[in-house]
C-alpha cells in the first residue's frame, strides 16, 4: 500500500511501443503527450486559470 503516496502527482504515459523498439520518435511522442498536460496538483482548472 505503500505505493499509492507515492504516485499522488506521478504523470504515467502508456505506448504499445515495446522497449527494444522505443526509439527517438517514441520519446518525442510522450514529450509531446506529457507537454499537452495541464498539471493543477490537486487544484481545479479554474482555480489554475485564475492565479495566472
Amino acid at each position: 500500500n505503500f505505493l499509492i503516496w507515492q504516485m499522488a502527482y506521478a504523470e504515467f504515459y502508456f505506448t504499445d511501443d515495446l522497449w527494444p523498439d522505443f526509439d527517438e520518435s517514441s520519446i518525442d511522442k510522450a514529450i509531446a503527450s506529457f507537454s499537452q498536460r495541464e498539471r493543477r496538483f490537486g487544484k481545479t482548472s479554474e482555480q489554475v486559470s485564475s492565479s495566472c
